[in-house]
């Protein structure tokens, strides 16, 4: 499947791997390159000495890597030390981006910025991003209230009228190979998939929160602010989580201002972390897309990405029908 972004990143299938904190280790990165996109470590919040066990991980394959920008922002040192490494290309999310973006480009890595409105995207084609991901309220984890389906193509109108060498990506409820075709249709260049990478045995993701979201649908995702409180994460303003609203979510979805105080929110806490250890999603969040009901099986992301790029071959020769 050759698009510009093929070309641009000289790989096979226009599919790029999210940089799922938490989720998107080495391994991880490694297979969706292996298996013809590109994988991306997920660098979230910053920790150096996971970030480096993250890169060998990965051993000789040809990856990238993505933060929290804002988080990177308190840490700068962070992209020195991911930079080192070479790699393809570097995502910031969640922040302006103007800072970095130099610095990616002169060491030779692509710059890719995520974007939620249309006014972030100005900024990150005036900070001169290679790369946009056009992300839609649909995704799991962290996002805004745009949907990808207007979302992507707005974007694609701005950067064929002021940008038309950047590059756009979508993102947000994409985990088949119908989305991927309707991404292509809506104007990207290609995809960034995040949670149908989280059900592969290369995922950080332990099996119980694997099996909670290969289980569910996406009517039981809900945007919420949650698992910041509990985990006491202090994003800006607006940004909210998607998660299965489920177990521990569902318990404090609209109970935000009791799970704040001092003494239920330290034992809360403790049993969010003690869930992600265990892979209990009774006992933490589990952060999803829309598109958790497309999924139905764990599967090795080489797999995954092949999948997908079938399916979407597929689609876009097949004539149209009822």
């Amino acid at each position: 499947m050759e698009t510009r972004l093929t070309r641009k990143l000289g790989i096979e299938l226009p599919i790029v791997g999210a940089p799922m904190g938490g989720a998107a280790g080495g391994r991880l990165a490694a297979a969706v390159s292996q298996g013809g996109g590109l994988g991306l470590i997920g660098g979230g919040y910053g920790q150096a000495d996971w970030l480096e066990r993250e890169f060998a991980a990965a051993g000789d394959a040809r990856i990238g890597v993505g933060f929290i920008t804002w988080s990177l922002a308190r840490q700068p040192g962070l992209l020195d030390q991911a930079l080192a490494h070479r790699p393809a290309a570097v995502m910031l999310s969640f922040g302006d981006p103007a800072p970095f973006v130099p610095r990616i480009r002169e060491a030779g890595a692509q710059a890719i910025c995520q974007v939620q409105t249309l006014a972030m995207a100005r900024e990150a084609l005036a900070a001169g991003a290679d790369v946009l991901v056009a992300q839609g309220s649909e995704a799991g984890g962290h996002g805004l209230q745009r949907s990808t389906f207007t979302l992507v193509p707005e974007v694609a109108d701005l950067i064929a009228r002021s940008a038309p060498d950047t590059l756009l990506l979508a993102a947000g409820g994409v985990a088949d190979g119908r989305g991927l075709a309707a991404a292509l249709m809506l104007g990207a260049d290609g995809a960034l998939i995040g949670s149908r990478l989280l059900m592969s045995p290369e995922s950080l993701w332990p099996a119980g929160l694997q099996e909670a979201a290969v289980a569910a649908d996406g009517d039981i995702t809900v945007r919420s602010r949650v698992p910041d409180l509990a985990r006491r994460y202090v994003w800006p303003a607006g940004f909210t989580a998607r998660i299965l609203h489920t177990g521990f979510a569902a318990q404090w979805h609209g109970h935000e201002e009791e799970l704040v105080r001092p003494e239920v929110l330290d034992r809360e806490e403790a049993r969010y972390w003690r869930g992600v250890a265990s892979g209990n999603p009774d006992d933490t969040c589990v952060m999803v897309s829309e598109a958790v009901g497309l999924i139905g099986d764990v599967a090795p992301a080489a797999e995954l990405v092949r999948r997908m790029a079938a399916q979407a071959r597929e689609c876009l020769s097949a004539r149209p029908r009822r």
